[in-house]
């Protein structure tokens, strides 16, 4: 699926390459314990990927080699047909690649609107000093733009000028995925995104998640224990178990498959 993508000015541009993020061979080592063991995986635009296994599997390790934080101890990592295994977070943040964190990191003394816009004006920013500080009109209509896109998408409307330390854990969720929504990112990794959600906030972030994906041709690369939510939005299972892929496929084929009943899903499955 091709997709079109905003320039700094918010202007469409024409994409480059749509393979989105392929991962090859990565393992990871600290000292003589290997987290990660030559896991190979593809998260292409246009798909909901989920990458599940039981905890200390390995998932969040492969997450942090995705994102830049984390250095392989061998293989190689893609995005857009770029080689970026070396890259800093920052470097692979300007090629399109997005993340979110289990552990939220939003600025409580700031209002909604303002946590959302500060998705798009960090990635126009980059590491330009100057433009940390003044940001020219192009910029400001494309931050404007970006976050009354996202504050409607997410249903904040309502809430944006709330500090984001009043909310409760599921609107400051939704204020989280927005601001990395209002970045502009081709490829999103979500790393726990439901942790703390009741059900209906979590059927409702599911839903925003496959529209972003349905209208954006975007991809995304999702790690959730939650079994309903992964089973209701993902196109495609990658299972990790002791940092090992042990099996690939639909959700009705893992969720059919006796290996991955055996080491995750147990009765979940059922």
């Amino acid at each position: 699926m091709r997709r079109r993508e905003h320039s700094e000015d918010g202007e469409h541009v024409e994409p480059g390459d749509t393979t989105g993020l392929r991962v090859e061979g990565l393992t990871i080592r600290f000292g003589g314990n290997t987290a990660v063991n030559a896991a190979t995986f593809d998260a292409p635009l246009g798909r909901i990927t989920g990458l599940i296994g039981p905890n200390g599997a390995g998932k969040t390790t492969t997450f942090n080699a995705c994102s830049g934080l984390l250095r392989p101890s061998d293989g190689s990592i893609h995005l857009f047909g770029k080689d970026i295994t070396g890259h800093l977070p920052s470097a692979r943040a300007q090629l399109g690649l997005g993340r979110t964190f289990q552990r939220m990191d939003l600025f409580d003394s700031l209002t909604v609107e303002e946590n959302i816009a500060l998705g798009r004006e960090a990635r126009l920013a980059r590491s330009h000093p100057v433009k940390q500080l003044l940001c020219p009109p192009a910029e400001r209509k494309a931050v404007r733009k970006a976050t009354e896109e996202v504050l409607a998408l997410c249903r904040l409307g309502d809430l944006r000028a709330e500090m984001v330390g009043s909310l409760s854990t599921g609107q400051r969720r939704l204020v989280d995925l927005g601001r990395v929504l209002a970045g502009g990112f081709s490829l999103l990794l979500l790393d726990e995104p439901s942790s703390g959600l009741d059900t209906a906030e979590t059927e409702r972030f599911g839903q925003i998640v496959t529209q972003v994906v349905a209208e954006r041709g975007c991809g995304v690369l999702l790690v959730e224990h939650d079994m309903a939510l992964v089973m209701s939005i993902c196109d495609y299972l990658y299972v990790l178990d002791f940092g090992e892929m042990i099996y690939q496929g639909t959700p009705d084929e893992v969720r059919a498959s006796e290996q991955v009943r055996a080491a995750y899903l147990g009765s979940e499955a059922a």
